[in-house]
């Protein structure tokens, strides 16, 4: 043990005891938990599915995504503060009553659909200024607190299939996507959506809606999609349901589930050219779910998942819009289009698609223009022959 204590202090040695430190130290920093896998050097963490109950050890304080979705945690409160550099977070699917406590500041994806969360107060989402999407779908709320100057940078809210009755009132002003579908909405609220003018996607559909007051939709400015359908319109009561019926003719936005009429898109008005929406929400699968498969892409199930329309016999589960020609179709799967061809599908990121403008050319003359061709090649073959000829007769 003296020898070893001398080793280490003779100067000789420092340079190799400090690299060896450093090795060490290095080696410790990028541990991954044993039920996890990690990438992206150890910064990327997916503990999905594996039955905790507890928060993994060792995970290092530098990481940027973690996911502890499909498992039985049940409470996280104060664990997860310390990871000041996570900028996704997946706790979907677990046993949770609550938004964790004290969820680091830096967070930008926060998902925690599938839980058994009754509530959102408003110091839950207090200082998270960062925050860009947030998914509290397929819970039990029934109310939501939300202040509106801390949470300035929200851009997709997702609600859907909860408990609510009214739309929530003072959400943040730079929201551009909020799913509130299959609830128990009766009413919304005046004033409720004044200040969203970002706002360009709402889903409303599958609910309890049977009329809106007048005006309700009229400040937002931005609104590009709007879903209605399954909703039990009384389209008996005239008096109730006739402002509604015509802000649907004058507004540019596309309303698909139109209350009381037979086809399923209406809206659209004054448009100057023809343009398809992408409507696919929020909701996504758990972010690691194809980690230990990478090969393999696990679909998506979007919460505008296929409805069927009480008041317009809309199907957005399989429904088709053509846009260039009958060659070349979207295809609305549960709210995510798709270009549909004989043979294959493939995913569009862009909301337009462009058909390149070939011309035709005749048969006869593609054939005239070959047979020159062969003709000219003929004739060139033949002079050759009688050149080499004369040469050699020289």
């Amino acid at each position: 043990m003296e020898r070893i204590r001398t080793a280490l202090t003779t100067p000789g040695s420092m340079p190799t005891n400090l690299l060896l430190l450093l090795l060490f130290g290095v080696r410790v920093l990028a541990i991954c938990p044993p039920m996890c896998t990690c990438s992206r050097g150890h910064r990327a963490v997916d503990c999905s599915g594996r039955g905790l109950t507890i928060l993994p050890d060792s995970l290092q304080h530098n990481i940027h995504f973690l996911n502890l979705s499909h498992n039985r945690l049940q409470d996280l409160d104060g664990l997860l503060n310390h990871f000041d550099h996570l900028r996704t977070l997946d706790i979907s699917y677990n046993h949770l009553h609550h938004l964790p406590v004290g969820l680091p500041r830096a967070l930008w994806d926060v998902r925690a659909s599938g839980n058994y969360i009754r509530q959102l107060e408003k110091n839950d989402t207090a200082y998270h200024w960062n925050l860009q999407n947030l998914d509290l779908s397929r819970n039990l709320l029934e109310r939501v607190v939300l202040i509106n100057n801390t949470l300035s940078n929200l851009q997709a809210l997702n609600l859907s299939h909860n408990k609510f009755w009214t739309v929530p009132t003072n959400m943040p002003h730079n929201l551009e996507m909020v799913d509130l579908s299959h609830n128990y909405l009766l009413q919304i609220l005046p004033g409720s959506l004044d200040r969203l003018p970002r706002l360009s996607r709402f889903y409303l559909h599958a609910n309890r809606f049977n009329s809106l007051s007048d005006g309700v939709f009229s400040q937002l400015d931005g609104l590009q999609l709007l879903t209605l359908g399954d909703n039990p319109w009384a389209c008996e009561d005239e008096e109730n349901i006739n402002h509604l019926l015509t802000w649907m003719q004058q507004t540019p936005a596309k309303i698909m589930g139109c209350p009381c009429y037979t086809r399923p898109t209406c809206g659209e008005a004054h448009l100057a050219t023809r343009r398809t929406w992408h409507s696919a929400a929020f909701t996504e699968p758990p972010l690691g779910a194809d980690a230990r498969h990478p090969g393999q892409r696990a679909p998506m199930h979007a919460v505008t998942s296929g409805y069927l329309s009480k008041s317009a016999q809309l199907n957005v589960g399989h429904s088709a819009v053509n846009t260039s020609g009958p060659s070349e179709q979207i295809l609305i799967m549960g709210g995510e289009f798709l270009t549909s061809t004989p043979h294959s599908l493939s995913t569009q990121s862009s909301t337009t698609i462009r058909t390149r403008s070939t011309k035709k050319v005749l048969p006869g003359r593609a054939r005239s223009t070959s047979h020159q061709i062969h003709t000219c090649s003929f004739e060139n073959t033949i002079l050759s022959l009688l050149c080499t000829v004369v040469i050699f007769g020289a």
